[in-house]
């Protein structure tokens, strides 16, 4: 199977940024192989479009169904199991991003629930408590503020997203940094 070199540069390119998002960029390259490829391939059509073996591809299809970001399909009158990627690219950034935060922000909530149920013993404890509450607050209204947006409809999200930093002008919102730099530049 040949693949155009802008293509190859992207699967690349993902193989590479999928090592940062939670995945080994060889699973990494087969998503993205599967995102651009208009049908569904066959592990042996993976393995030679990405020249990986066989066993990698199969290891990399079973990491991605248990992402739950591709589906076997079969094609009439074909033995063979072929795998397309579970929806569209909105579908797709939903199960990343609920994957990752049970991979990632739910254990972290855990561990810091449990740290803050005991009453602290002495005065560094007393800090890293208040710390620690800090943490988990931060990341609690994080998590609430992602869920609502988990919840639009992606053409909502689309407008949202296009909005920008022209949101911030909407709501009046000053940017405090931006302030204590013009004081500093003699500006007002």
């Amino acid at each position: 199977m040949n693949i155009s070199p802008k293509s190859q540069a992207f699967v690349l390119h993902f193989g590479e940024m999928g090592s940062r998002w939670g995945f080994n960029r060889t699973v990494g390259q087969m998503f993205a192989l599967l995102t651009i490829h208009p049908e569904p391939l066959n592990a042996d059509q993976l393995a030679e479009a990405l020249t990986i073996s066989r066993g990698n591809v199969s290891m990399g299809l079973k990491e991605l169904q248990a992402w739950r970001l591709v589906e076997r399909q079969h094609i009439p009158g074909d033995r063979k199991e072929y795998f397309t990627t579970s929806g569209d690219i909105w579908d797709l950034a939903r199960v990343v991003f609920e994957e990752r935060r049970k991979r990632e922000l739910d254990p972290t909530l855990t561990l810091l629930r449990s740290q803050l149920l005991e009453a602290p013993q002495d005065k560094q404890e007393a800090y890293a408590q208040e710390k620690m509450q800090e943490i988990y607050e931060l990341l609690e209204q994080m998590n609430a503020f992602a869920n609502s947006l988990n919840n639009l409809p992606p053409q909502q999200l689309k407008v949202l997203m296009s909005l920008g930093a022209g949101i911030t002008k909407l709501l009046d919102f000053k940017n405090p940094l931006k302030k204590s730099d013009d004081k500093k530049n003699g500006e007002e």
